[in-house]
C-alpha cells in the first residue's frame, strides 16, 4: 500500500513541482531513494542501511538552493502521502543517518524559506 502512495506522490510532484529542479532531481528520485525508509517513518526502530544511503544520495544531489527547495517540496508532499507517518520519526531520520538537512521533513515545512547555506528550520 505504501508503494502505491509513493507512486501517487511521484505523479503529484511531477505536476506540482515541475518535474525537475535545477540539477534534474525529481520527486521520483526522492521517492525512490526514500522507499526503504517507509517502515522506520511509520514505526521507528532501526533505520535500514538502504534508507540512510538514500537520504545521503538526496543530500549529495541537492547542491543548489533551487535543488534544496525542490527536494524540500518533494519531501513535504511525500510526508503527507505516507499513511501512518510518525512526525517524530520523520524529524529524527536525518540525524539517525548521520546527516543534517536544512529543513524539517514535515507537511508544514515552508520550502520557500529553504536557503542555500543549509541553515533553515
Amino acid at each position: 500500500m505504501a508503494g502505491v502512495k509513493f507512486a501517487c506522490v511521484v505523479v503529484l510532484c511531477l505536476v506540482v513541482a515541475g518535474a525537475h529542479t535545477a540539477q534534474g532531481i525529481t520527486c521520483g528520485d526522492v521517492d525512490r531513494d526514500l522507499t526503504p525508509c517507509i517502515g522506520f517513518l511509520q514505526k521507528g526502530g532501526v533505520v535500514p542501511t538502504g534508507c540512510c544511503n538514500g537520504v545521503k544520495t538526496i543530500l549529495n544531489s541537492a547542491r543548489t538552493t533551487a535543488d534544496r527547495r525542490g527536494v524540500c517540496n518533494c519531501l513535504k508532499t511525500a510526508a503527507g502521502a505516507v499513511r501512518g507517518l510518525n512526525p517524530n520519526n520523520a524529524q529524527a531520520l536525518p540525524g539517525k543517518c548521520g546527516v543534517n538537512i536544512p529543513y524539517k521533513i514535515s507537511t508544514s515545512t515552508n520550502c520557500a524559506r529553504t536557503p542555500g547555506n543549509g541553515n533553515c528550520k
